[in-house]
């Protein structure tokens, strides 16, 4: 194969100091790898002759994003819903709702997804409030955080739901003064009920159909690699048939953690780590399964997330892995060489999922591991320090933090600790490693939005917005690098992907805009124009 030389181009290459220069005017691609990576004459020469030539019209190429907490089957089905992100009150949620249900009449049921807590009165969502505009059909309503679902009354119907239904473990069925079901399901309410009911309506064409949709939104943003941090037997399912499909192969790189649910029984929550470990062993499988994820904890905008402290309305919520079932499993899978993902977004749940993972490591002992802490909202002081002693990686979403999706969070607290919430800079400081990522679709899946919040803390969703706690924002050169170099190694790859160097591979992004010359404000207007995986090109505005 004939080698490309990409030249006339300023080429971010996300190096850290004392593995390259920070910049580069040309690129050789030699098959799906970077053959040289510098200055342009000394590329011509090691292109040779008879190279085909790219250029690129002085545009701006990065390394490829790599979104190393995404879910990749629900931002393709939350894609295909109605969106209600920026539905600002609950008459614009109405009148989405009421439009979706005109717009496909036929319709079994009404999907929507990514409300806002803030948009709705008081904060408290009611059945009654989608029954105004949809009676007739069941309705579900994910919120942005994907940890609650909001229902109309068809819907508690459908799922067997009355007054009389208990909680399951982690979870609730919000009720209201006469206890009867308000149209909350909060957590594991979520998933056991809704997740699993709809998860049965789905066919396997709906499925795959998500998964092509996802892959498409992903390249057209650059991305050229994801971590699946919600895989399960659904999941691989359609992945083996999309690859197959594909001729073998997807169009980026995937690696994949499998979600464990605390059934409560010990036995049967290390039987799910044994099933992970059998997966990652095969040596034929279309994905890579990494490691395991756990939820341990909610949300803050739900109340839901374990604090140490009760929130404003003096409420609080237990984790939903205590540390007595968290633990056995950790180690299990810590002794199988599993890479162990932990959802903590409350500073007890952080506190908890820190000592499972140490006391992994008395069990275990000495051996290489690199297990991750997903989100850390909310961390109490010192965190940072605890995580860089223990290696654990702090993954964490800048588009999380969103000013314009921010007013309920705040509120929640409603003290201090909402001026310490999302404090990148702590762990960076502290020596931790630090990875960025969306968790789409909790958030919008673009990485430039989410390169903008990190390097400003202002809102990609409304510009107009004062920046929140600017004193954690990043410079925008290491925010690429969280997004890129930093998320490659979050999943063990800094040695193949994640930096724009001889030997690695050659996925990069073209940018139309250049925010390093322009100002961290062009990130807003910029377009990808080409993205490039494993040497070829994926996507081409």
């Amino acid at each position: 194969m004939s080698r490309t030389l990409v030249t006339n181009a300023r080429i971010f290459t996300a190096n850290r100091p004392g593995d390259g220069a920070d910049w580069a005017e040309a690129l050789v691609v030699d098959g799906e790898t970077l053959a040289y990576v510098g200055d342009a004459e000394s590329a011509a020469r090691a292109a040779g002759a008879d190279a085909e030539v790219l250029d690129l019209g002085g545009r701006l190429v990065m390394p490829g994003f790599l979104d190393v907490h995404t879910h990749l089957h629900m931002l393709g089905d939350a894609l295909g819903r109605v969106q209600l992100r920026d539905a600002g009150e609950l008459g614009e949620i109405q009148a989405r709702l009421r439009a979706g249900r005109d717009a496909d009449p036929e319709a079994a049921r009404l999907l929507g997804v990514s409300w806002l807590f803030d948009a709705v009165p008081g904060g408290a969502p009611t059945r009654q409030m989608i029954d105004e505009v949809v009676a007739d059909v069941p309705v579900y309503l994910d919120a942005n955080d994907l940890h609650s679902t909001w229902v109309n009354t068809a819907a508690l119907a459908e799922l067997g739901i009355t007054r009389d239904t208990p909680d399951p473990i982690g979870g609730r069925i919000g009720r209201d003064a006469d206890g009867e079901p308000d149209g909350m399901l909060y957590e594991t309410a979520t998933q056991y009920f809704v997740w699993r009911f709809l998860a049965e309506q789905t066919t396997d064409a709906d499925r795959d159909a998500a998964v092509e949709r996802a892959l498409d939104a992903y390249l057209a943003a650059g991305v050229t690699g994801a971590a699946d941090m919600a895989f399960g037997e659904h999941e691989l399912a359609s992945i083996e048939r999309v690859v197959a499909r594909r001729g073998g192969e997807l169009p980026f790189h995937l690696v994949a953690y499998w979600l464990i649910d605390n059934t409560g029984d010990d036995a049967q929550n290390l039987a799910q780590v044994a099933r992970a470990t059998e997966l990652a062993q095969r040596t034929d499988a279309p994905v890579r399964v990494v490691g395991i994820k756990l939820i341990t904890d909610g949300v803050i905008d739900a109340c839901t997330a374990a604090m140490k402290e009760p929130y404003a309305d003096g409420s609080n919520e237990e984790p939903i892995w205590p540390y007595a079932r968290m633990a056995p499993v950790v180690a299990a899978a810590d002794a199988a060489g599993l890479q162990i993902a932990l959802h903590a977004i409350g500073d007890l749940a952080s506190e908890s999922a820190l000592d499972a993972l140490e006391h992994a490591a008395e069990v275990n002992g000495d051996r290489p591991r690199r297990h991750r802490i997903e989100h850390l909202e909310y961390a109490a002081p010192g965190t940072a320090e605890r995580m860089a002693r223990l290696g654990v990686t702090a993954s964490m979403q800048p588009v999380h933090c969103d000013p314009a999706v921010m007013d309920n969070w705040i509120a929640q607290l409603g003290d201090a600790r909402a001026d310490r919430g999302f404090a990148w800079s702590e762990y960076r400081d502290a020596g931790a490693l630090l990875a960025f990522s969306t968790d789409a679709p909790t958030a919008p899946h673009e990485a430039l939005a989410n390169l903008y919040i990190a390097a400003t803390r202002r809102s990609a969703l409304d510009p107009s917005l004062e920046a929140l706690t600017p004193q954690y924002a990043l410079p925008l050169g290491e925010a690429v690098g969280h997004a890129t170099r930093d998320a490659a190694a979050s999943i063990r790859e800094e040695h193949v992907r994640g930096r724009l160097a001889e030997g690695l591979a050659a996925d990069f992004a073209v940018l139309d805009a250049d925010p390093f010359a322009e100002g961290d404000a062009a990130l807003l207007r910029a377009r990808v124009i080409r993205t490039v995986v494993a040497g070829r090109t994926a996507y081409e505005a």
